[in-house]
């Protein structure tokens, strides 16, 4: 996965990170060096000592980064405005080792929006490329994360499903282009 046009990073200081595949949660230490290897959607992953590790778009500045700034929306936002901008944020979360976003991979089933007592809530249904995937409950958490700093979201149920299971079909002609697959 290491290519030399990559770009080196040395951590400014102690970050948490996920290795990939595997999904397990790490500390990396300041001072270390590597490279980034994908800067999608606001999080990075990089390639520290042989090994493959995401950090959030929040931990940014561990990397010299700027975060991602918080989506826009207007004061008298309707549901149908919330819902949109809920699946632009998901097009901005990616697999941390392939390069297209969850949307156009197929990966997200349904999205819709309620309002409760306590504001709006995002209901998202999606899945997983494979069962197994140990990024998974990454995956979700990035969901969760995006849709929930929108403008007048209290919450953001994710649920993962495997029915109907994921294939290559569901994939958009965008990320099948992107694929080489079409």
């Amino acid at each position: 996965m290491y290519r030399s046009d990559n770009e080196p990073v040395t951590l400014t200081r102690d970050v948490e990170a996920v290795i990939v595949p595997a999904g397990l949660n790490v500390k990396l230490r300041t001072g270390q060096q590597g490279y980034i290897t994908q800067a999608l959607g606001g999080s990075f992953t990089v390639y520290v000592e042989g090994n493959l590790f995401r950090i959030a778009g929040r931990d940014a500045d561990a990397l010299g980064k700027d975060p991602v700034e918080v989506p826009a929306l207007p004061p008298d936002a309707s549901d149908e405005d919330v819902r949109a901008l809920a699946w632009q944020q998901m097009k901005t979360c990616y697999d941390p080792e392939i390069p297209i976003n969850i949307v156009d991979l197929g990966l997200v089933y349904s999205c819709d929006v309620a309002t409760s007592d306590e504001g709006r809530v995002v209901s998202v249904k999606m899945t997983l490329t494979a069962p197994g995937c140990g990024m998974g409950d990454v995956l979700v958490q990035d969901v969760r994360d995006k849709v929930e700093i929108i403008p007048t979201v209290a919450r953001a149920d994710v649920e993962l499903v495997f029915d109907p299971p994921w294939n290559q079909s569901m994939m958009s002609e965008a990320a099948l282009l992107q694929t080489g697959m079409m």
